[in-house]
């Protein structure tokens, strides 16, 4: 999944945490990379998962505060618009899909012993290795892609290989690829000494994730990298791309039109098995917020 982040990176960073804590939760294997925040820091600040009955309680609390705002403006709305019905935006129990977060808490200690995880940091690494060879890459993601290579074959995520143990999912985390952070100098220019770091880092993650048992998410400030031409390659070599848009700053936050929200999600590619070309969704219309506990897509 390749996530293009927010313009503050505050919304971002929150769907990483859910996709990794929904690994912690269903007990898979993790695998933490960033070049901004330490791993470790990361997994500490995963949201606190919602009990069977406590995520019907919050949902209940959620609709009764929408129900409340919506009655504020009744006067507001015409008459012969009242009695039309109104869509359901909270999820039902027959609409439960995975699992539900509550972000004002953290996940407890307790849940992780489980669980195993690894982490990239990429300060630490440079410091373990000043020098390395590379192919016509960013020496950052050369390192990234060993690491990751080698993590899939240590620890039997190889689908090539017979395993012998229980099987089980890598669920990788990239934190803000493409950045300066990183070494890439997509972002610093125009026309940047090398435009094909980044493709060529996708291509062999791609290969690497479809013989293994692992799933990735990578957040990139696509807002900053303004070559059109590199995102188009990005979006051809991933899966499924969404693009979160942030009301923060923009003329949106004080429109009547999205005050009940916080920003727009946008999706721009998701995957079609078995088929040469990606779908694209017809659903347009989606925006998320952030409301005490919950974060949700509407």
């Amino acid at each position: 999944v390749f996530t293009e982040e927010d313009k503050y990176g505050l919304y971002c960073n929150l769907l990483l945490k859910y996709f990794l804590a929904e690994g912690v939760v269903c007990g898979h294997d993790l695998f933490v990379a960033s070049a901004k925040e330490h791993p470790d820091n990361i997994l500490k600040e995963l949201p606190a998962p919602l009990l069977d009955g406590t995520y019907r309680n919050e949902l209940g609390e959620e609709a009764t505060a929408v129900k409340s705002e919506d009655f504020q403006d009744s006067m507001k709305i015409a008459w012969r618009y009242q009695n039309l019905p109104k869509m359901e935006a909270s999820p039902t129990t027959s609409t439960k899909f995975g699992h539900y977060y509550d972000v004002s808490k953290t996940m407890s200690p307790e849940l992780f012993q489980s669980i195993k995880w690894h982490s990239f940091y990429l300060p630490e690494e440079l410091s373990l290795q000043p020098k390395m060879k590379t192919c016509n890459m960013n020496s950052a993601y050369a390192r990234l892609l060993q690491s990751i290579q080698r993590i899939i074959y240590q620890e039997g995520f190889d689908g090539c290989d017979p395993q012998k143990k229980q099987k089980n999912i890598l669920r990788i985390g990239i934190q803000s690829l493409g950045s300066v952070l990183w070494g890439d100098d997509i972002c610093s220019s125009d026309t940047p000494e090398d435009i094909h770091s980044l493709t060529k880092f996708l291509y062999i993650l791609r290969g690497l994730l479809r013989k293994s048992l692992s799933a990735c998410i990578i957040t990139v400030p696509a807002h900053l990298i303004q070559n059109k031409a590199i995102m188009e390659r990005v979006t051809n070599l991933s899966d499924m791309v969404v693009g979160l848009e942030s009301f923060i700053g923009s003329e949106r936050e004080t429109n009547p039109l999205y005050k009940d929200y916080h920003g727009l999600v946008h999706v721009h590619q998701i995957p079609r098995l078995n088929s040469l070309i990606c779908d694209v969704s017809d659903t347009k219309d989606l925006a998320f917020r952030l409301k005490r506990k919950l974060f949700t897509v509407e």
